[in-house]
């Protein structure tokens, strides 16, 4: 009789899965620290897009970012699941 142990995937050595973590931490890193650079010269800034709310008071102001969180929301999802898609 065959046995199912021979049928279980085989489990990656640790060293090259966390260089591969690594590799991808420092793509990612890059990518953030690349529109950091440009970001100064985009005609839109993030944190003050339109629609984000803004309340200056004589003693205070308020600030809520709310459409650039729905954006980063909508960018991270994004993300993480076309990496989520190709580690399958």
């Amino acid at each position: 009789m065959p046995s199912k142990v021979d049928s279980a995937p085989e489990k990656m050595d640790p060293g090259r899965e966390l260089g591969k973590w690594l590799i991808l931490g420092g793509m990612i890193l890059a990518a953030v620290g690349g529109l950091f650079f440009i970001g100064g010269r985009l005609p839109v800034r993030l944190g003050r897009l339109p629609g984000d709310i803004a309340i200056e008071g004589k003693r205070g102001s308020f600030y809520f970012p709310i459409v650039t969180c729905i954006l980063l929301s909508v960018v991270l999802t994004l993300v993480m699941w076309l990496i989520s898609l190709f580690r399958r």
